[in-house]
């Protein structure tokens, strides 16, 4: 007997679930339609932007220099993370030196520029050698082209008015100030915290001088401390003024008073800051922003699009456009530049800190690299890890034995570690105002098992050896391994007393007198041996290239640096590019918790990165502000 056919009922609820996913799978198909096009466009604006060439420059302009944040020698960070936070603005604030230095020299020479407008109200802090190196790009920029520099600003900190004053007009805003504190070095003291806390912090340290581990022994700072800090603070001190006193043509005297005096100069103007500094000559008037922007107008015209404003290019841009259409300054033989900044620690680091591993990778980059005749070692380091030091002083031997002559050029600070990489340069180059020497080791190997005992925590065991698991945080130090760490230390500082004696000529007894991790300015360096001249950057330069047998006008200078990969760097493009179209990324402002465990961090930082792998450091407190 046949079956009668009896149809299928329909499912409801797979018909149910194939309409969600129709109508999921065209929204994907619609949303991926849109993402092509728009993909299109920003593909079609990289291309547009790749091929637009160079971009043109005003007939006639000011340049703006506005110098934010930090003078730096390169700006810190991961290349790739500071490129992206550049395209949307969200890069922290640094200037680097031989940006201001290069745009004043094209200045110098371009005839669309008329002027240049510093204006000085955002800089931050800068050490004097910096500040020296900037003014004397001004002054010869002054005498080569004949062009006025203008400086302004809404306020005029100490480092900003040194810059000011070495142009040829000074206005400060009419509710402005300009301060100017001297030099001076505080710290915090923790030596009470850390018995309060029951943590012992072993010292170890070879120098009278060396000062580093005072806060964690101490309550105040030592006399050893008060003359060594003494004497650097009174001699950038007594520069500054000179330089100020000799840019602004002031009797002698002149900015000491207006400092100390600074409550009775006051008192005469009625409280007010800026008729104070204007009193004193410490400005030649008082503009508004609006007053500023006639000055401008004056000088070089109105701008076409924006009439109440006058025609300036900004720096960034200038140099944008004038390194392109100059090219690189490289040709069949260089002379090389590598910027070594930061605390120096091991391994691979991003620039702004000294990596064993990554610094010594620019260094053999440069040995390996037929190009390069000769090498110049920006210095701009307290130290820091005494291993990661002869790692890369390691690699500067290499390049000598290469026949690749190395020269030092020190920057504002190459103190202990950082003269320990310089101290073998075949030449040694510091500004009068570079903070050196500083030869001397210390090491800490602070344990906590008091802090641990009071809270009920007891830590026992045995080991084969006098050694075993003797360096513990928990356990308190034995006389033998203390015995351990101070013989490495005078070992250390041994090495360092060599090295400085064999690179320089000098004797052993000699280098430890002018050592014992005692601090110098450059002038005091040349006149104890530790450096060859004073001297900046270019100058160190032309050295090298003698060193070499370099012919002048036939070699270059070639920058060898961390840099974008091309993947990073195409997609730095298309991020810039979406930028024009209006994308942004999301992001917001930090919390005041998130500021203050900045903070913290901050204080703590140093205590973070020690990671040599014996604890010994060569490693100085050098902050003058």
């Amino acid at each position: 007997m046949n079956e009668r056919y009896v149809p299928e009922q329909p499912n409801h609820f797979l018909r149910f679930l194939r309409v969600i996913w129709m109508s999921v799978d065209s929204v994907r198909k619609v949303l991926h339609l849109i993402f092509l096009v728009i993909g299109f466009f920003i593909l079609l604006g990289f291309i547009g932007s790749m091929s637009a060439g160079v971009p043109k420059l005003p007939a006639s302009a000011a340049l703006e220099i506005r110098p934010a944040g930090a003078l730096v020698e390169e700006i810190e960070g991961d290349p790739f993370d500071r490129a992206l936070a550049e395209v949307f603005d969200e890069a922290p604030p640094q200037t680097v030196v031989q940006d201001i230095v290069d745009a004043l020299e094209y200045a110098a020479d371009d005839a669309r520029i008329e002027a240049v407008h510093l204006e000085l109200s955002g800089l931050g802090v800068g050490g004097l050698s910096k500040l020296q190196r900037i003014a004397a790009a001004i002054r010869e920029f002054r005498e080569s082209s004949g062009k006025p520099v203008i400086a302004s600003g809404d306020f005029f900190s100490q480092q900003g008015y040194y810059i000011a004053a070495h142009a040829d007009e000074v206005y400060l805003h009419p509710e402005g100030i300009v301060f100017l504190q001297g030099y001076g070095s505080y710290r915090t003291y923790f030596r009470d915290a850390i018995e309060k806390l029951k943590l012992d912090w072993n010292v170890f340290r070879v120098g009278t001088h060396k000062t580093f581990v005072e806060p964690y022994t101490r309550m105040d700072m030592s006399d050893e401390a008060k003359e060594s800090i003494g004497n650097i603070t009174d001699q950038l001190w007594d520069m500054y003024r000179s330089d100020v006193v000799a840019a602004r043509g002031l009797e002698d005297g002149d900015v000491q008073q207006f400092s100390d005096g600074l409550l009775d100069i006051l008192e005469a103007t009625g409280g007010d800051l800026a008729a104070a500094a204007l009193d004193r000559g410490l400005v030649d008037g008082l503009k508004t922003r609006k007053e500023m922007r006639d000055r401008f107008i004056d000088i070089v015209g109105k701008n076409d699009d924006h009439p109440d404003t006058p025609k300036l290019i900004g720096m960034g841009e200038y140099l944008s456009v004038t390194r392109m259409l100059n090219g690189a300054n490289q040709q069949d033989e260089n002379v090389a530049v590598i910027v070594a900044s930061g605390e120096i620690v091991g391994g691979t680091q991003s620039p702004g800190r000294i990596g064993a591993d990554s610094t010594s990778d620019l260094l053999r980059s440069a040995r390996n690299d037929d190009t390069i005749r000769a090498v110049v070692l920006r210095v701009d380091s307290p130290g820091g890890s005494a291993f990661a030091s002869d790692v890369i002083a390691n690699e500067i031997a290499a390049l000598q034995d290469a026949g690749k002559p190395v020269v030092a050029s020190m920057s504002s600070v190459a103190a202990s570690g950082g003269y320990w990489i310089s101290a073998g340069a075949d030449r040694i180059l510091a500004s009068p105002a570079t903070i050196t020497g500083s030869i001397g080791i210390f090491g800490m190997f602070p344990t906590y098992q008091r802090t641990i005992e009071s809270l009920g925590i007891a830590v026992d065991g045995i080991g084969s050896t006098i050694w075993t698991g003797e360096f513990r945080g928990d356990r308190e130090m034995s006389d033998e391994a203390r015995q351990l760490f101070q013989v490495v230390i005078e070992e250390g500082y041994d090495d360092f007393l060599g090295r400085v004696a064999e690179s320089r000529e000098m004797e052993k007894a000699d280098v430890d007198t002018i050592a014992q991790g005692r601090v110098w300015t450059g002038v005091d360096a040349l006149e104890n041996g530790l450096v060859d001249e004073l001297g900046e950057l270019d100058r160190a330069v032309a050295i090298a290239a003698e060193l070499a047998g370099l012919v002048e006008g036939e070699y270059g200078t070639k920058p060898v640096r961390q840099g974008l990969s091309p993947t990073e760097q195409m997609l730095v493009d298309l991020f810039s590019v979406a930028s024009r179209f209006g994308y942004e990324p999301v992001s917001r402002e930090p919390s005041s918790l998130e500021r203050i465990a900045q903070r913290v961090e901050a204080v703590i930082a140093p205590l973070t990165r020690f990671d040599d792998p014996k604890g010994v450091y060569a490693h100085c407190f050098c902050e003058y502000r």
